[in-house]
């Protein structure tokens, strides 16, 4: 967790509407931070539901495996987050340090082992003692709540080199009921879609079916979570996961896309946006928040692959820090990203303004209103193929020193 807030930081953590079901509690594990709670656990009412999205890192952590076991069974009664260790590359012992965690946090869940959820976020390969979290849960009981201060605490102990503390919430009606969501997540670094070393927990005391939760958590993701990217890092650790109480008191809704469910859906994806975004804000060393719009490519697919292309080019991202309008650097990453395109086709547009068409520099431009553009904290790109319909929109941010100086001393 850095001391110096990003430039891009929204303006303070929202307040988050305490979710019925959902009690939370943080604790200093000791792991490896000293001064702030680093452990969180949340103990979920009988008859939650849970879906998930995980990493796809053929590497993943300990964590990961375990959630991944336990997803089918589309029931939660608790979840439990370290900071400062990923519990990943640890071998035996780092399944060892996961069994005996879910074991103590069944117990004071009151269930199944596999109605507990894990992740770990921080430094890679280092094996933590069995019982270094599962020792510390007991004692977090008694400060287990239900209140906004619960939900904060919680997304400030998941941060590691995160500036600022993730979260949103959104409050809409389902057959008349009104239900919450709200959530959190944890990335700064190490971010790349696949899912992103990103970290989020959301929770809603709606009704909802576990297949149907899953449904739309996977849908959304594609369009949130898997279309940003901070350093094109894909981290062991990734893991999102949603919640559902069903203390709302809602008919329960067993179809994603059942109408009764439209604004849910809508709210949903918002607040899963919502932190995607502000983990791109939060990118490490960033300077610049960027938006990369591509339309005319021959499917989605090949739009997104392109425009993440242009998103991860490092050539790009250092332009951006250095507010250089080098729009060569574009067409380049166009070009190799390994879908179709045409030179002569190609539009690239930076602020609104046109910058090339027709395989080169359109005729009087004006490079002083991109100029101006370019020292914004806001860039905007807007690519055009013009070659079919396909349309992706994607996030990222600049690449400073401020990266190789967080990441050159990560480990001390």
């Amino acid at each position: 967790m850095a001391t110096t807030v990003s430039p891009l930081a929204p303006a303070g953590f929202p307040t988050l509407p305490p979710v019925a079901g959902v009690r939370i509690a943080t604790a200093n594990s000791g792991i490896r931070y000293k001064g702030r709670d680093d452990l969180m656990l949340a103990v979920l009412d009988e008859g939650t539901t849970v879906a998930g999205v995980l990493t796809k890192s053929l590497t993943c952590s300990a964590p990961v495996i375990w959630c991944r076991d336990s997803l089918p069974r589309g029931s939660a009664r608790a979840v439990v987050v370290n900071a400062g260790n990923a519990n990943a590359f640890t071998g035996k012992a780092g399944d060892a340090t996961v069994q005996a965690t879910v074991e103590a946090a069944a117990k004071i869940a009151g269930c199944a082992t596999d109605e507990v959820y894990v992740a770990s976020t921080g430094v890679i390969g280092i094996p933590l003692a069995a019982d270094a979290i599962a020792k510390v849960l007991p004692g977090m009981v008694p400060a287990l709540k239900d209140d906004s201060a619960a939900l904060e605490a919680g997304a400030r102990a998941i941060m590691t080199t995160d500036t600022f503390a993730k979260g949103s919430t959104r409050q809409v009606a389902i057959g008349g009921t009104t239900v919450t969501i709200s959530g959190f997540a944890k990335g700064s670094g190490m971010i790349a879609p696949d899912m992103a070393t990103m970290l989020g927990f959301l929770f809603t005391d709606a009704a909802i079916a576990a297949p149907a939760l899953q449904s739309m958590l996977s849908e959304f993701t594609e369009r949130s979570f898997n279309a940003i990217t901070v350093d094109g890092d894909t981290s062991t650790s990734d893991t999102l996961l949603l919640f559902a109480t069903g203390k709302a008191g809602n008919a329960p809704v067993t179809d994603a896309q059942a109408p009764e469910l439209a604004a849910f859906r809508k709210a949903l994806e918002e607040v899963m946006l919502d932190l995607a975004l502000q983990i791109v804000r939060d990118g490490e060393g960033a300077t610049k928040f960027v938006s990369i719009t591509l339309v005319g490519a021959e499917n989605d697919v090949a739009a997104k692959r392109i425009a993440l292309t242009v998103a991860n080019s490092p050539l790009v991202k250092t332009a951006l820090a250095g507010e250089d309008a080098n729009w060569g650097r574009i067409v380049a990453a166009i070009g190799r990203a390994g879908e179709r395109a045409d030179r002569d086709l190609i539009k690239i547009t930076i602020g609104g303004t046109l910058i090339c068409a027709e395989g080169m520099e359109v005729p009087g431009y004006d490079e002083a209103p991109v100029a101006a553009h370019m020292k914004g904290q806001e860039i905007d790109v807007h690519i055009d193929l013009g070659i079919g319909t396909g349309k992706s929109r994607v996030w990222t941010c600049d690449l400073t020193h401020g990266y190789i100086d967080i990441n050159g001393s990560y480990r001390s």
